[in-house]
């Protein structure tokens, strides 16, 4: 009994010793807390470092908020929201001592800064903040902060811009805000933004409301732009898609191309007019040629089309590019049912335009003396573009490149897009050797060139010495192997 006695004596004394231990330890952090400093030396200083503590950055924003601000405090504090190396609580208590001092200044560095800034948690919170305020002001920046960056998902009305707008216009009144926008921004300096606005609408896939927004504009006398993107649309029913179509269709509308106008006028008005709105300013000039080709293929359905352009490149050979370096995910790429839920009914009238030029013994004859002077030249590669020629002719025209790199690329001159703008293919060679055949179809690089030209295109490649492969491709990754044109007299 005694021993067990001393036992619970010993476990109650080591008991107390830990308790005791433990509330000192607590004693201790609250004299450490008590002592924490309560402000920093240089405010401005500490603001500036952007390796202080989140904690030292508070106090130094507190402090410049509480006692007259030294020279230079609200240039410090603009560069907190924007400059990288802040946590978003720090960032978060600015905009309330700069609203106070000076409200046109924050809008300014908001306005400035906003559209290309990083760091997404803080961007969206300033979009939160932008709308509980109801800093109207700052529309533009919003607007072009959401045209500049894509949504990495496609989710483009789950983005805090969205949101925001939508909170202080309503969500029905952002379209027409965005559109509103575009038309009045018509200063030089605005012209980015303007950009964005166009861009944007399309993203929203709003192209028809676009449309006819367009068509119910009224362009001020000085806003050439405007005027001209009516016109398209008033006399062919459709809009350019961004800024390269833009600037393609204004070239159309010059007094030079008034006879290419012209035809594609009328080719148009063979088109039904629920497809026209979906059309790209590629197909325009493959529009104006089967007018005068091949007028039927215009009223043509997509199902139709892609039947009879099957059923002719099953008649032909192909041959599917399989370098591992540059091929295109499989050697399946370029069969047409491979792609058939991406292509559109321009693809298939510029596929049938396609194949009916490679039956033209001139431009047979054409494409093979050309093939083999890039076969010889082991600098470059060739290519040009297609077009009609005065008679109504397919014709080649050729661009040999001023700058060579090597023999596996064609860097197009400047004078090739001069005169590509009424072409119906831009073209190239794949010619290093007659046995040619991995490179048989576009690499990355030729689609690359798709996506920024937004041209149809063609690569033609030796597979045998006297066998040229043709290949149809575009932006998008669309690529259709369209067989092979032999050389003549064999």
């Amino acid at each position: 009994m005694n021993q067990r006695k001393t036992h619970r004596k010993q476990r109650v004394h080591r008991f107390a010793a830990i308790l005791v231990g433990a509330v000192a330890g607590i004693s201790v952090l609250m004299l450490n807390a008590c002592s924490a400093p309560t402000s920093v030396d240089d405010p401005l200083a500490t603001l500036r470092a952007t390796d202080r503590s989140p904690r030292q950055h508070r106090l130094a924003i507190d402090q410049l908020t509480m006692q007259p601000a030294p020279e230079g405090a609200d240039k410090v504090l603009h560069a907190v929201i924007w400059r990288p190396g802040y946590t978003v609580e720090v960032r978060e208590m600015t905009p309330n001592r700069l609203a106070e001092s000076d409200l046109k200044e924050l809008h300014r560095t908001i306005r400035n800064n906003y559209p290309r800034m990083g760091m997404p948690l803080w961007s969206e919170r300033l979009a939160e903040i932008i709308a509980e305020r109801n800093w109207t002001e700052l529309t533009p920046a919003l607007v072009s902060r959401w045209g500049y960056i894509p949504s990495a998902h496609g989710d483009e009305l789950g983005r805090a811009e969205y949101k925001a707008l939508a909170a202080m216009y309503g969500s029905d009144e952002v379209i027409d805000l965005v559109f509103t926008m575009f038309v009045e921004s018509t200063r030089v300096a605005q012209q980015g933004l303007r950009m964005r606005c166009w861009n944007l609408l399309h993203r929203l896939d709003q192209r028809d409301r676009l449309i006819m927004l367009v068509q119910n504009a009224a362009p001020t006398e000085n806003d050439l732009l405007l005027q001209d993107l009516q016109q398209i649309a008033m006399e062919l029913g459709l809009v350019p898609y961004n800024s390269e179509e833009i600037l393609w269709g204004r070239k159309l509308l010059t007094p030079e191309y008034a006879e290419v106008w012209s035809q594609i006028r009328t080719g148009m008005t063979m088109v039904p007019a629920d497809r026209r709105s979906s059309m790209e300013f590629r197909d325009l000039p493959i529009v104006a040629a089967a007018s005068i080709h091949e007028p039927e293929l215009l009223a043509m359905s997509f199902n139709a089309l892609y039947a009879d352009v099957e059923a002719r490149l099953k008649q032909e050979e192909h041959f599917a590019r399989t370098d591992m370096v540059d091929s295109l995910v499989t050697t399946r790429q370029g069969q047409i049912r491979e792609v058939r839920e991406k292509i559109t009914w321009g693809d298939l009238v510029a596929m049938r335009m396609a194949l009916r030029a490679m039956h033209v013994p001139e431009i047979i004859d054409h494409f093979y003396d050309y093939a083999e002077r890039d076969r010889a030249d082991e600098s470059t590669e060739y290519g040009g573009v297609m077009r009609l020629d005065a008679q109504n002719r397919f014709e080649l025209i050729e661009f040999v490149p001023r700058i060579r790199d090597h023999d596996a690329k064609f860097v197009a001159p400047q004078a090739m897009f001069d005169a590509a703008y009424n072409a119906l293919f831009h073209f190239h060679y794949h010619a290093q050797r007659y046995r040619n055949n991995e490179y048989a179809g576009p690499g990355h690089g030729d689609m690359n060139y798709a996506n920024n030209t937004r041209a149809n295109c063609l690569v033609l490649t030796f597979v045998g010495r006297n066998r040229l492969n043709v290949d149809f491709y575009r932006h998008s990754n669309v690529w259709v192997d369209l067989g092979t044109i032999e050389r003549p007299g064999t």
